[in-house]
């Protein structure tokens, strides 16, 4: 979809806060270039597909709290 349609899409009429936000995106590529008028060309993206088994991140990184004990049976 190039950024018009990515907007028309979304129901965005300021294709311009669609442009930066695409620009933020990973996963998201130009995989070819159209033709609009005579010399101007639009970017085709399209999204990248993840793997099903692809990590979670929180399958990765499960966050801990470690208690520091000052030896008076009190945490610090």
């Amino acid at each position: 979809m190039t950024i018009k349609e990515i907007a028309e899409t979304l129901g965005d009429h300021c294709h311009k806060s669609v442009q930066k936000t695409v620009k933020l995106i990973h996963g998201l590529y130009i995989d070819r270039w159209t033709v609009i008028k005579k010399g101007t060309y639009a970017a085709v993206y399209v999204c990248v597909d993840v793997p099903e088994n692809a990590p979670h991140p929180t399958e990765r990184y499960l966050p801990v709290s470690i208690w520091r004990n000052n030896g008076t049976g009190r945490s610090v």
